[in-house]
């Protein structure tokens, strides 16, 4: 199914979705189906498998991103950067993941390669692939990011909003945003996107807190604000990790509650592969949002 599609099936409540990334090893790439079986359980509407700097992760993504389709019956997106890539080698994946009966794909600009000289980029912003896309031939359905607090590099929220004006208008049909913590800036950014137009599903992006030193290291990347209240109660749990896992799992539940009462149309959570977080928070929204289907079938994939 594609994703625009399942959103608009308000009858059938919030969508919830995963976010994972493609593992270095065989063995991490057993460990990561092992917590897609424990999320599976959970009916989730997709799973997305993420896209490293310059294509560095481009074959992993698109085995894992098919087998996800192909093996758990689990719908499943592909993200695809364009940034260090040529409009032939774009063309060419998005072949591929035609060919393997993938529809969905979340457009991205992506990062720099951090080592070694940038390759060659016929590309420099994610409306460019858009844009690309819609050209291509192929019926994908196209979901694209969005930044509540403004994009790290984009000072100005006008010109920010600009951007993804550009993305929209090429097409894409739905928005996942960068990780928050505070609701008020998704509310604010969706009353500000609809003034300019912006009609598409805007679903809000979700990182539970598991570990202090690591989000304030994504934070200080992305440029999410973490509340001053957050950050005390973090701070006086810092040397105890399970007392962190509870206070972060206790805000993701309540910034979710609150997100889905105010319209909200599902929560796309960023794992970073681990399940125990996320399972706990979407086992208690299920509570108030049961899943309308059976839950996934087993996953019987195989490592390699």
């Amino acid at each position: 199914m594609k994703i625009a599609e399942r959103l608009g099936r308000v009858e059938r409540g919030p969508c919830f979705s995963f976010e994972l990334f493609p593992p270095k090893s065989d063995d991490g790439v057993r460990q990561l189906f092992e917590t897609l079986a424990e999320l599976a359980a959970l009916s989730p509407d997709f799973v997305s498998v993420t896209y490293g700097a310059g294509g560095t992760t481009r074959e992993r993504t698109i085995e894992l991103v098919t087998r996800v389709k192909r093996e758990t019956g689990i719908e499943a997106m592909a993200h695809l950067a364009c940034l260090g890539h040529t409009e032939e080698e774009i063309r060419a994946l998005l072949d591929r993941l035609a060919a393997a009966g993938l529809e969905n794909l979340l457009a991205l600009r992506g990062d720099p390669q951090r080592e070694g000289p940038p390759p060659p980029s016929d590309f420099r912003h994610a409306s460019e692939l858009v844009r690309l896309v819609r050209k291509s031939g192929h019926a994908f359905c196209v979901g694209a990011a969005c930044y509540p607090e403004g994009h790290i590099e984009c000072a100005d929220r006008g010109r920010d909003m600009a951007h993804l004006l550009a993305k929209v208008d090429q097409g894409v049909d739905f928005l996942v945003t960068q990780l928050f913590f505070d609701n008020a800036f998704y509310f604010d950014f969706v009353r500000r996107a609809r003034e300019r137009r912006v009609r598409v599903p805007v679903v809000p992006g979700i990182m539970p807190i598991t570990n202090a030193a690591q989000i304030e290291r994504f934070t200080r990347l992305c440029g999410a604000t973490v509340p001053m209240r957050l950050v005390l109660e973090l701070e006086r749990r810092r040397d105890d990790p399970e007392a962190v896992l509870e206070l972060g799992v206790a805000h993701a539940i309540e910034q979710c509650k609150d997100l889905l009462a105010r319209g909200a149309p599902g929560i796309h959570f960023y794992t970073l592969n681990r399940s125990p977080a996320a399972k706990r928070i979407v086992s208690e929204l299920r509570k108030e949002y049961p899943a309308h289907e059976p839950a996934a079938p087993k996953l019987v994939g195989r490592a390699g």
